[in-house]
């Protein structure tokens, strides 16, 4: 670690101006698989964690999303009006809402992970196994993980 003191201040906006370019790149691909739908960033995020974490509530994709109640619900309106997500009464709470991709919802899912794959998948096949590895930690730590 030691070898990284020689981070200026100059370097880490660097870094930072990265960060800001590979996620503007990695969320721009889809944005024609989401205008077809009427969708934005803000829908494809939630389809994004409600794909990865089925039956979440809605209070948590809100604590995961870090957003205004809303803001998702103008967001879930939208999903649910073009029949993308459906709600369920919670299992264990019936005063919860547990939202589910239905098939269309898994579509566009899968269309907008194929297109982001692409750019994924490149950057990752052109790097050794070591940088991969280190990415991700590096990733995690700058989530807080």
């Amino acid at each position: 670690m030691k070898d990284l003191l020689y981070l200026k201040d100059d370097q880490i906006k660097d870094f930072i101006e990265q960060i800001f370019y590979a996620y503007r790149e990695t969320y721009s691909d889809p944005k024609k698989i989401l205008k077809k739908y009427s969708f934005g960033t803000a829908h494809h995020r939630a389809i994004h964690l409600i794909e990865s974490y089925e039956g979440l509530t809605v209070s948590d994709l809100l604590s995961r999303l870090k957003i205004t109640k809303q803001s998702l619900n103008r967001v879930l309106r939208d999903l649910i009006k073009n029949k993308a997500v459906i709600l369920k009464k919670g299992e264990r709470d019936s005063r919860q809402r547990q939202i589910f991709l239905n098939e269309k919802g898994k579509r566009i899912f899968d269309e907008i992970f194929t297109e982001q794959k692409k750019r994924i998948y490149n950057a990752l096949k052109s790097s050794d196994s070591d940088s991969v590895i280190k990415f991700k930690v590096i990733l995690k730590k700058i989530i807080n993980e």
